[in-house]
């Protein structure tokens, strides 16, 4: 899988948790907080949605990404 593949599914669990976003406004360094509105309880929605959606687990205790890249990135690692 691609980074770009992991991206383009990355804006469909976006477009579900945050209907209002206009996906073709996000990008790779998107910050998660700033640039779509995320807060905590958002992240874990985001990480269990994005969890189901590629069929992985993120690692316990890393660091929380900052950007939708890093989730891209977190994503490929974990699937690695």
């Amino acid at each position: 899988m691609t980074r770009q593949e992991v991206f383009d599914g990355l804006k469909e669990v976006i477009a579900v948790l945050r209907p209002a976003t206009d996906l073709s406004e996000v990008s790779f360094d998107t910050e998660l907080v700033r640039g779509l509105g995320i807060d905590s309880l958002s992240m874990i929605m985001l990480s269990l949605a994005t969890e189901e959606k590629f069929q992985m687990r993120f690692p316990d205790g890393e660091a929380a990404p900052t950007t939708v890249g890093e989730v891209c990135d977190a994503v490929l690692k974990a699937l690695a």
